[in-house]
Parts: structure tokens; C-alpha cells; sequence
């Protein structure tokens, strides 16, 4: 079965096409800057990689395209669209409804549309590729992947603001999480590595990128996670705050910063890119940072003091831990921000190998030492190949008359 795997943005579309059950990838590709003079495609598969640019208008004509390359005589890998019997869908906002993957129906879509007001950045861009294939291919079962749906299983006070209980009845202002498909792609990974079940493991994953989140993992279920409401609670990120006194924002707008003005600088002005006033990537600012820049030095240690804090917390949230797992583009590929990370964390029974961990780069790697009594791994997620599993276990079950996967 082909199970083709969306990932639609505001100005963008990132795809991947999977041989199920197998999960090979057969084709993998991205169209940026959808609506602007001069869209951007780029595809790899084994015909070679394909890249081009030309005007994409909308996402309609953005699914289009990709279908029309994918379908190509010269490039595609498919000789047609009807070989596409799924297609999943990331969704970043499930709200309280969605705790698991499901099949999209017209239900589905108003409810999308409803959290569309919790996730204004994300879930329109998702609907808008939704919409786009129920057009383009009909026929193809769709499956909608909810960023929110691992974190289901936090309790309430681990869920619930210290705010009045009505603001969370009436406007559904609580503690949501995101990053949930990573963080239960790791963790399955890290228990097959293991081999055992998730279920016998507390883990703690860290998912470390331009956006960052970490999830305390009690056996197989979150029980808390730093992202919040949105995705701008918890670490400090590329460009997102992360936790700051909510005060701030009260003396802000006192010196004349309006609303749009304050979430625009918590979300686009600030994190790595707001201290150093220089880059939001950490592979910049670790070159500054080997140039003597002391600004650079100052993001750095912020970021891994606020992972180190968290860790810290959810050793204490989880009592026992087994193991924590790093992963994203700054988690798989940056032996410095993982050490300063755990840096300070032996007496707690978190021990790297220095070694080890200077040579984990994008691979399944133990990074602790062997007397480390809780061990520490490198995991590359793989959030494209945990919708494809979705939609494809998702598909058989239409057999037997379901039609929702659990995801815990």
C-alpha cells in the first residue's frame, strides 16, 4: 500500500511517499514559497533528484504539481495517482476532541476549523492541504494526525493553569502540548532498542530543534510536557520566548506595545535569535560563539540551562527514569548542547560518555556511560513514518469496521 504523507504550511508543502507496511520511502520533497513570484520544488527518489522553480499559486495547485511529479513520465515513481491509497495528514491542533489519529471526514474538518482559533499559524495551512487532495484524489482514504493527540493522557494538574477554572470550561485555556508524534516515535523507537514495551518504560525525550519540547514519558503515557496552551510555553527556541514572567507583557503594553506587537515578539523577536540579536540557528551562533561573541555564549547557555532545568523537573515528576532521549535537528546532530544539557546532572545518576557523544550524529546511539544509572540515547525521529504507520494501521482497521487508532 502507498501512503503518501503531507506536512502543508502557510507557504509550503512537505511530502513523503512510503511503501507500507514496509515504511520504505519512495519518494521525498518539499514546494516552498507557494504564492510568491517563484515557488521552489525539490524531490528525491531513485530516478535522482528533481529541482525547479516556477510559479505555484495556492496549495490546490500545490498538490497539483507534486502529484504531476510524482505521476511524471521522467521523474515520478508512480504511474498513477489511483496507486495513492492514503494520505496522512500532520494536523497540529486536536483540541480536547482528537486524542488519536482519524479518518477525515466533514465532522472532522469543522472541528479542524474550530481549533483553527488555538493554532492560527498551523492548523489553516494543515485544512488547506486536507482540502486540496479530497479534490485532487478522491479516492484516497484521508487520515488526520494531531500533534496534540500523545499529550491526552496528561492529568489534570499537570494539565490545568492555576487560573480560574471557568477560563478553562468556557475558552478551553489548558496545558495542550505538541511535538506528540515525535515524542511517541522516539520513545517506541527507544523501547524496541530495548526490546521491551514502551509501557515498562519511564522516559524522559527532548525534542530539540527550532522548536523545542521536552515530554516526561511514564510508562508509554506523557504525564507532562513544556509546551502549553501553544507552542510558545517551556524551552527557549529559535525565536519563541518560551517561559517568561507574564507580568512582562502587562509593563509591555503599559509602554505602548499592543497585542499583535507583544505576540509577535514572543513568537518571530525573541528566544536564541532575541539574546544574541544575531541569528535564530544554533550552528551560527556556535561559530560566533568560537569567535569570542559573548552574546552568542549567553543564548547557548540559556538554551541548555532551560533543558537542564526541565530534565531536572521530570526526573522529580517521574521519580524513576530509565532513560532520556534526544532528538530534532539540534538534539540528533549537536554533541556540545547535549552535553551542556545534562552538564551538572551526575549526582542524579546522569553520566554521558564524552566520547560516545561526540561521535552520535543522526543515528540510534547510546551516549551514557556504561556506569550512567539512567542512560542517554540519540534518536533521529521520524514524525513522516509515525503518520504513515497511523494511516496505514487506520486503513485496515476500516476492515473490521473502526476507524481511529489509539496513540498511546
Amino acid at each position: 500500500m502507498k501512503i503518501l504523507i503531507l506536512n502543508s504550511g502557510s507557504s509550503s508543502i512537505k511530502y513523503q511517499l512510503f511503501e507500507m507496511p514496509g515504511g520504505a520511502v519512495i519518494a521525498r520533497g518539499l514546494l516552498e514559497k507557494i504564492g510568491e513570484e517563484t515557488s521552489i520544488f525539490s524531490q528525491k527518489s531513485d530516478k535522482g533528484q528533481v529541482e525547479l522553480k516556477q510559479p505555484v499559486a495556492n496549495h490546490d495547485d500545490g498538490v497539483n504539481f507534486i502529484i504531476g511529479i510524482l505521476t511524471d513520465p521522467v521523474h515520478g515513481v508512480i504511474a498513477s495517482v489511483e496507486e495513492i491509497s492514503g494520505i496522512g495528514h500532520r494536523v497540529v491542533h486536536g483540541g480536547e476532541e482528537f486524542t488519536a489519529s482519524v479518518i477525515i471526514t466533514d465532522d472532522v474538518i469543522e472541528k479542524i476549523k474550530k481549533y483553527a482559533d488555538l493554532a492560527p499559524l498551523h492548523n489553516p495551512p494543515n485544512l488547506m492541504g486536507i482540502m486540496a487532495c479530497r479534490r485532487r484524489l478522491p479516492s484516497a482514504m484521508q487520515v488526520a494526525c494531531f500533534d496534540t493527540a500523545f499529550h491526552h493522557s496528561l492529568p489534570p494538574h499537570a494539565y490545568l493553569y492555576a487560573i480560574p477554572y471557568g477560563l478553562y470550561k468556557k475558552f478551553g485555556i489548558r496545558r495542550y502540548g505538541f511535538h506528540g508524534t515525535s515524542h511517541l516515535y522516539v520513545a517506541k523507537r527507544l523501547a524496541s532498542l530495548l526490546n521491551t514495551d514502551k509501557e515498562k518504560l519511564n522516559i524522559i525525550t527532548c525534542h530539540l530543534g527550532n522548536g523545542c519540547s521536552i515530554t516526561a514519558i511514564e510508562k508509554g503515557m506523557s504525564v507532562d510536557t513544556s509546551m502549553g496552551f501553544t507552542p510558545l510555553e517551556g524551552l527557549v527556541m529559535g525565536t519563541r520566548s518560551g517561559d517568561v514572567d507574564p507580568a512582562i507583557l502587562f509593563y509591555l503594553n503599559s509602554k505602548g506595545y499592543s497585542c499583535e506587537e507583544l505576540n509577535t515578539l514572543l513568537n518571530k523577536k525573541s528566544g536564541l535569535l532575541g539574546v544574541s540579536e544575531l541569528s535564530n540557528d544554533m550552528r551560527n551562533l556556535i561559530e560566533a560563539k568560537t569567535r569570542g561573541d559573548m552574546r552568542a555564549q549567553i543564548a547557548i547557555d540559556i538554551f541548555c540551562y532551560r533543558i537542564r532545568k526541565y530534565i531536572g523537573s521530570y526526573l522529580a515528576v517521574l521519580g524513576h527514569t530509565d532513560a532520556i532521549v534526544f532528538t530534532g535537528g539540534i538534539g540528533e546532530n549537536n554533541a556540545m548542547i547535549r552535553h551542556g544539557a545534562v552538564k551538572g546532572l551526575e549526582p542524579l545518576g546522569v553520566e554521558l560518555d564524552l566520547a560516545r557523544n561526540d561521535t552520535a550524529q543522526r543515528s540510534e546511539t547510546l551516549i551514557s556511560s556504561d556506569a550512567s544509572r539512567i542512560k542517554v540515547y540519540v534518536i533521529p525521529t521520524n514524525e513522516e513514518l509515525q503518520i504513515a504507520l497511523d494511516t496505514y494501521t487506520i486503513a485496515g482497521n476500516m476492515g473490521s469496521g473502526t476507524g481511529a487508532l489509539s496513540r498511546t
